[in-house]
């Protein structure tokens, strides 16, 4: 084997620091640095060994020993200073003959490990957003910062799932409890960081989340059957493989489902690591595992023997053995007892060496520690003020109408008389400065080492004081739940006798500390301690901004995913009672019923604040997941509203694109043909005379039906590089001969209405002419990133895990297998899954803020997309043969007469929005200020399903919404 994998590189001499500053390809650098090894540093190549910064010459002896004399594969950097560690690096890397891949555990940063750098958020509290392309700049910010000190990897992000309260070791450190937010998250960190050039790594796999042992210690038991590992604790690692994850580190955890021999953790299992990992899901990328100096493994199987039992399993690296010589010493030894094989070294030994080359590793240069520190800590702030903004969570308002002057109302203001108590803290933070110094309010502290005496004086003194809203601030709250997170007894006594009806209790720590303030009459999480957090939180309480975090895990009473939130318009505290919206909740349960679809969402926000927004059903018809308010839905054709018609309305207020133009002005293949003196206004209106749609599919497929294996590869290449569904890329040249079916098609009378998505893929690409960038890039960068739209754009699976995009047909006449994530219009998936007339993915809550834009008259949050004018021409009545505005879909104009309205019988005539095949719809009011959208998968399994049609269920819940606003 080991000439096999040899002859497969092209050998090149090796030379002076080839190693390290080098122009060779990937195959020859590998291949010079493999020859040059001996066998004992080609074992060492897969050892990863402790380096600190802030230990003193004995242990920096040990270090730079364990490279000269083995030339060690990997470092893993904990505790010191940012210059300091930069220092060593580059010692370290000038002793070592191999480049030394620098790692370090930095799930919330390098502020995580070392001194006078600003962590990040922690990801519990990332969990508490629904913001997945913040989570993602955080992972850039976390990889640029790895970058500048030199190193490689990054044990990080944790997927465990927090699905057990009593976990001493997981907790803080996991996105939530939910499997699918969990993926989201990960995938969304995981990207960034590899954006930057940093290798992720997924951990702890299989899984770490359902344990109350720390494997620090002990070895922990998980006693769950494989379906039921499968289905969640896995979830997330089958997202982050798919979604491309660099590597993962593997727990020490011992599951009898995967393997019964006594005391054999998954780290060392074969089991768990060939059989699972490698077979059933397919990852070949790899693998770390967690510290072998843990008493979770390390008290079973001493010395040596623990590597050797985890390379057997099927590892790549092993991380941080008790001993260099020994690990090399015993896999020598159980090379010669015939346990492993010199190929199997020689194997991972150029797996990690290309993983190397690909880090950079075959051009080490020094680490320049000038401005180092203010380098790495350039975008900490700004990023943990947005997450602070974004995960603050409103849990509970006992009479959040005021009706009893008794009871507290928000916001906060100087007319108030307020009291603030500060528990866990002896000295003025940030946030009783605040509220001092803008509310008046008087402050108090209550520390977790006073008595009762002193929590008597304060009981006193707050009752004596008549405030209209004490403040209760819970401060100094460990992360780890030993010793109740630090609360002490007395303090919570204290803060019992504080919790009256006008008291609000704002939870400054890990959101499961509050399990002691489940009684609170107002509870808000405000996840983290320091300035910024608090900071955010006197904002909130004064009116400045909306909460819009939700619970990342179940706490007292409360569910995963509660918060209280009103995200589109200014602070409400009074959004419409959820019962005047009954008729809603049982037109869509009646038709789940009677199988219209699995599942939707419905929102609709009246004023600029969501006053309805609920999710039904599951995600297909068979036992599933359930569909949540961040489910992600094809939005077909939507799409020709929600991306190209607003494209076009920003060229066209730019002078770009003019209305009375014709298509050859901007696209010149057309001169010449019968496209090109078509109008773009007849365009937008569909009475261009194009015909509805051309089947393209059907020539690309053989006589029994299936793809043609000529147009079509299994995987990617230069020359199949679109993507149309999961192992299917059709051929580079097929584009150019889906515009030739376009343009060689026949052109029907002008000036007739006829609905057709040639039309708008015309459209699209006028956009991409004029702006010379893809139309799924322009509208990201010009609309989408700009208004925080994480979920709206094309390419969801590029994104986001596939796990959280709902399902749409089972394709078996074109793609031959189930679509989720890839566009479910045909046409357009043989264009890239990027088109005019489909491809935009989306969950009701974001494309909510691009309708409330419009609505806005081009304006949200501050920032002007659009010009009330282009809103008004384009959304207006635009032709005499249709009830078409230019790219928006209208009321009939005949709707009070008509025997069934369209869209609804209560939609005014300055109404646009647009119908989707998939069984989706937007309508925006702007006489009565309300949006409506509806999202499901009503095609699947199957397009051959009309009910949603039939039974109006759209129009019906269009008429309920308004009705329960009062619009009828």
């Amino acid at each position: 084997m080991y000439r096999l994998l040899l002859a497969l590189l092209v050998t090149t001499p090796l030379f002076a620091d080839a190693q390290r500053s080098s122009s060779l390809g990937q195959q020859e650098w590998v291949d010079s640095v493999f020859k040059s090894l001996t066998e004992e540093q080609r074992i060492a190549q897969l050892i990863v060994i402790r380096a600190h910064s802030n230990l003193g010459a004995d242990h920096v002896a040990k270090v730079k020993s364990d490279i000269t004399q083995y030339n060690v594969g990997a470092l893993c950097f904990f505790q010191g200073g940012p210059v300091r560690q930069a220092n060593l690096t580059n010692l370290y890397q000038s002793l070592a003959k191999t480049p030394i891949m620098v790692t370090i555990d930095g799930e919330y940063g390098l502020g995580m490990r070392l001194d006078s750098v600003t962590r990040f958020p922690y990801q519990i509290t990332l969990g508490a957003m629904q913001d997945t392309a913040l989570v993602y700049k955080m992972g850039i910010a976390v990889g640029e910062q790895c970058k500048r000190l030199g190193v490689h990897v990054n044990y990080a992000p944790v997927v465990d799932i927090n699905n057990n309260p009593n976990n001493p070791v997981i907790g803080y450190r996991s996105f939530g409890e939910d499997k699918y937010k969990v993926s989201r998250l990960g995938v969304s960190y995981m990207r960034g960081m590899q954006d930057a050039g940093i290798m992720a790594c997924a951990k702890h796999f299989p899984g770490h989340g359902d344990v109350d042992v720390d494997s620090h210690f002990d070895l922990p038991v998980i006693k769950k059957v494989r379906s039921q590992l499968d289905s969640l604790e896995l979830v997330p690692f089958r997202a982050m493989i798919e979604a491309g994850v660099g590597s993962m580190m593997v727990a020490h955890l011992f599951i009898p489902a995967i393997d019964k021999t006594a005391n054999r953790a998954t780290s060392i299992s074969k089991a768990s690591i060939t059989g699972i990992l490698r077979k059933d899901l397919g990852y070949d990328g790899l693998t770390f595992t967690d510290a072998l100096e843990m008493k979770g493994v390390a008290k079973f199987f001493p010395g040596g023997t623990i590597s050797v039992e985890a390379l057997i399993a099927g590892n790549d690296m092993l991380c941080l053995p008790a001993s260099v010589p020994e690990t090399i010493d015993a896999v020598k030894k159980a090379i010669t007892e015939k346990k492993l094989t010199w190929d199997d070294i020689n194997a991972k030994c150029i797996k990690v060496l290309v993983e190397k080359y690909k880090l950079g590793m075959a051009n080490i240069k020094p680490i320049d520690t000038n401005n180092l520190l203010n380098d790495i800590n350039s975008k900490t702030d700004e990023i943990r003020k947005e997450v602070s903004r974004k995960a603050l969570t409103w849990v509970r308002m006992v009479n959040p109408l005021g009706f009893r002057k008794e009871y507290l109302s928000l916001p906060l203001g100087r007319e108030k008389k307020i009291a603030y108590v500060g528990f866990g803290t002896t000295e003025l933070n940030a946030f009783g400065k605040r509220l001092k110094d803008d509310l008046g309010a008087d402050t108090y502290f209550y520390s977790y080492k006073d008595g009762m005496s002193k929590g008597g004086a304060l009981v006193k003194a707050i009752y004596e004081g008549k405030y209209d809203a004490v403040v209760l601030g819970i401060h100094g709250v460990n992360l780890g739940r030993s010793n109740n997170y630090g609360i002490s007894k007395e303090a919570i006594s204290v803060w019992n006798q504080l919790n009256a009806g006008n008291a609000i209790t704002m939870v400054f720590g890990n959101v499961l500390s509050m399990a002691n303030f489940c009684a609170a009459q107002s509870l808000v999480a405000c996840n983290e301690n320091d300035d910024i957090f608090q900071n955010t939180a006197a904002d909130w309480l004064q009116g400045q901004f909306v909460s819009e975090g939700t619970l990342p895990v179940r706490v007292c009473n409360f569910k995963y995913g509660e918060g209280l939130k009103f995200p589109l318009g200014k602070m409400n505290l009074f959004p419409v009672g959820e019962s005047k919206f009954s008729a809603v909740d049982s037109i869509a349960t009646d038709a789940i019923a009677k199988q219209a679809f699995p599942g939707c969402v419905i929102l609709a926000a009246k004023d600029g604040k969501i006053v309805y927004h609920k999710a039904f059903g599951q995600y297909r018809y068979e036992p599933s997941e359930p569909v949540t308010l961040e489910s992600i839905y094809d939005l077909a054709s939507v799409t020709k509203i929600s991306a190209t018609t607003v494209a076009v309305m920003k060229l066209y207020e730019d002078d770009k694109i003019g209305l009375d133009k014709k298509l050859s002005t901007y696209l010149p293949y057309l001169k010449g043909t019968n496209k090109a003196n078509l109008l773009v206004k007849d365009v937008l209106l569909h009475q261009a005379g194009l015909i509805p749609f051309i089947q393209f599919y059907k020539e690309t497929l053989t006589a029994s039906g299936l793809p043609n294996p000529s147009i079509y590869a299994t995987s990617y290449s230069a020359e199949f590089p679109q993507r149309v569904a999961s192992g299917m890329y059709i051929r580079k040249d097929w584009r150019d001969t889906l515009h030739k079916r376009i343009v060689d098609s026949r052109l029907g009378a002008k000036n007739a209405y006829v609905y057709s998505d040639l039309d708008f893929i015309f459209l699209g690409e006028i956009v991409e002419a004029v702006t010379k960038m893809p139309l799924d890039k322009y509208m990201q960068d010009s609309f989408y990133a700009k208004m925080n739209m994480t979920t709206t754009g094309f390419l969801p699976l590029t994104r986001f895990a596939k796990e959280n995009i709902i399902p749409t047909e089972n394709d078996n006449f074109f793609r031959q297998q189930l679509l989720t994530g890839d566009v479910h219009d045909e046409g357009a998936s043989m264009f890239g899954g990027v088109a005019g007339h489909a491809g935009l993915f989306s969950d009701a809550y974001d494309l909510a803020k691009l309708y409330q834009m419009l609505l806005n008259g081009g304006e949200l949050n501050g920032r002007r997309f659009l010009d009330l004018e282009t809103i008004r021409l384009f959304t207006a009545y635009q032709s005499k043969f249709s009830r078409r505005g230019y790219g928006y879909d209208k009321p009939e104009k005949d709707n009070a007469t008509r025997k069934e309205p369209y869209p609804s019988s209560l939609a005014s005539p300055q109404t646009f929005g647009h119908t989707g095949y998939t069984g989706t719809c937007v309508w925006t009011d702007p006489k009565n200020n309300l949006i409506y959208i509806f999202l499901s998968n009503r095609v699947y399994p199957t397009r051959e399903n009309s009910k949603l049609s039939t039974l109006l269920v759209r129009s019906k819940i269009q008429d309920a919404i308004y009705k329960a606003v009062g619009m009828n």
